[in-house]
């Protein structure tokens, strides 16, 4: 089949698809190890074949399914320490290590304390908001066990922890849901995301979970060309977590080479309100408590599993501050992270503008996210659940994001015993660094490719996998032309293969 793809900044076609091809990316023809994996149930699907016809098993369906087994399988990991009994480490032995459940009495939930009124948080607003509705709803049902002789009774801590858990996984469900809709004519990368192996061993470690999906959600709102919609549940995600801020970044960048930054200002508008509407109320209330998240971010030494952290005890702590007291502030080194964040943030924006065709959303939002927890001095085993939307849609792709969630579930493993302690059979930090540098590696090498297919578009695999395909998730800026570009001209032929190449 022969196709007729745009002109760099052109307005993708509409036209169907040739009779003879589905409307949509099998994956089976176009992805090798699916294309493997399909062998155990009957083989890659048939050219005549109808392809999401069914009345109830659409791909939605079956991807929010496989997001539930990937749960429940989760749930089970973590039933071990549900109980708050953690006698023995278990939370190290079992593998089942959740901060929700320490948490829960140390910042007063178990007293029915409201965060920030009551006593201080570490975390952002709406996540505190987040854990006080949990704590809600577990009393209540902790009452009514009391009145209904029916209901198993359990302890505080584990109905706490298992609305926790219910939360988010109504969380990952949501996140499934926008990365199915930003996915465009490849409705089953939302897959790679119900099947996912970071899911599995992180999806209750914290709360990330809650705040991937708001800024999922948002994407998904761009997506579908509503930029104050999208602002708003931005907003709500860095009300949540910090890092969804990035994606306004992005977003900038993007609009300022297609000349549409109105929409870019409506979508910043709205999560400033939202954010505001958040946090102002809480910063009046309890100004103090309010900041304790941003000085605990300022005065915190490098997290163990950072770059840093491997830096500072290579040289024996010779490095930026030297050996820090109880609560000292590390100020050498967080003026260096401060000026690599900028550097990678000009960087970013520099491949956004001088790119032969304008980046995907997700490809620039991948780069600068994983950036980001590359450069900073924290990086929690579940922060890398804020990758796993981005770098499913930056660049789909069932063998690289395999192999990076293979080093991020190998790292949980190695971290944990070495919390244990050599001499309760755990292991030495050695190999804890180890799976430091490896997971550090996949995720270099997951930026590599995803700026090799910005600069190379021809390999860009969303690009290629359909004819005319611009930008799914771009919202306003799909198929929308260059206004302000770093190249004069085009230096790479960007039309990608036809999608026959592909099957």
């Amino acid at each position: 089949m022969s196709a007729t793809h745009p002109a760099p900044g052109q307005p993708a076609p509409t036209d169907r698809a040739a009779p003879d091809l589905p409307d949509r990316v099998v994956p089976s023809w176009s992805d090798r190890v699916v294309a493997q994996a399909s062998e155990a149930f009957g083989g890659p699907w048939g050219r005549h074949a109808v392809t999401g016809r069914a009345l109830f098993w659409t791909p939605l369906r079956i991807c929010l399914l496989f997001t539930v087994a990937v749960l429940a399988l989760a749930w089970a990991k973590q039933d071990p320490c549900a109980d708050g009994n953690w006698t023995g480490s278990k939370q190290y032995t079992h593998f089942c290590y959740s901060d929700t459940v320490p948490l829960f009495g140390l910042r007063g939930l178990a007293d029915g304390s409201v965060p920030y009124l009551d006593s201080p948080l570490e975390y952002p607003v709406l996540t505190g908001g987040f854990m006080w509705v949990a704590a809600w709803v577990a009393r209540g049902y902790d009452q009514l066990t009391q009145s209904v002789g029916v209901l198993p009774a359990v302890v505080p801590v584990q109905s706490y922890y298992v609305v926790t858990c219910l939360l988010l996984s109504v969380c990952a469900l949501l996140t499934t849901r926008a990365v199915l809709g930003l996915a465009g004519r490849r409705p089953w990368d939302a897959a790679m995301v119900g099947l996912s192996p970071l899911l599995f061993v992180h999806a209750f470690t914290n709360w990330d979970l809650f705040a991937v999906a708001l800024s999922t959600l948002g994407l998904w709102a761009w997506a579908r060309r509503r930029p104050a919609l999208a602002g708003v549940l931005i907003g709500l995600g860095v009300a949540a977590k910090l890092y969804p801020v990035l994606l306004l970044g992005v977003l900038l960048v993007l609009c300022l080479r297609a000349g549409m930054l109105r929409a870019w200002a409506t979508a910043a508008a709205g999560a400033a309100v939202a954010w505001l509407a958040v946090n102002v109320p809480i910063a009046v209330l309890a100004r103090e408590n309010w900041l304790e998240f941003f000085t605990l971010n300022s005065s915190r030494p490098a997290d163990p599993d950072t770059i840093w952290n491997l830096a500072l005890t290579a040289t024996d702590n010779r490095l930026f501050d030297g050996p820090l007291a109880p609560g000292q502030t590390p100020s050498e080194l967080n003026a260096v992270i401060a000026v690599g964040l900028v550097l990678l943030a000009a960087a970013v924006g520099w491949l956004a503008l001088a790119a032969p065709v304008r980046p995907r959303v997700a490809q620039l939002a991948f780069l600068l996210v994983a950036g980001f927890l590359l450069v900073n001095k924290v990086w929690s085993p579940q922060y890398s659940l804020w990758l796993l939307p981005l770098a499913v849609l930056a660049r789909p792709s069932w063998r690289a994001l395999l192999l990076w969630q293979a080093t991020e579930a190998l790292l949980w493993v190695p971290r944990l015993l070495w919390y244990l302690g050599t001499d309760n059979k755990g292991v030495d930090v050695g190999w804890f660094f180890l799976a430091v540098g490896i997971r550090d590696v996949a995720v270099l090498v997951l930026v590599a490719l995803v700026v090799r297919d910005v600069w190379d578009p021809a390999r860009d695999l969303v690009r290629r996998s359909w004819p005319g395909t611009d930008d799914p998730a771009g919202g306003v800026l799909d198929g929308a032309a260059d206004r302000f570009t770093l190249r004069r001209r085009p230096q790479v032929d960007p039309t990608p293969p036809s999608i026959d190449q592909l099957s």
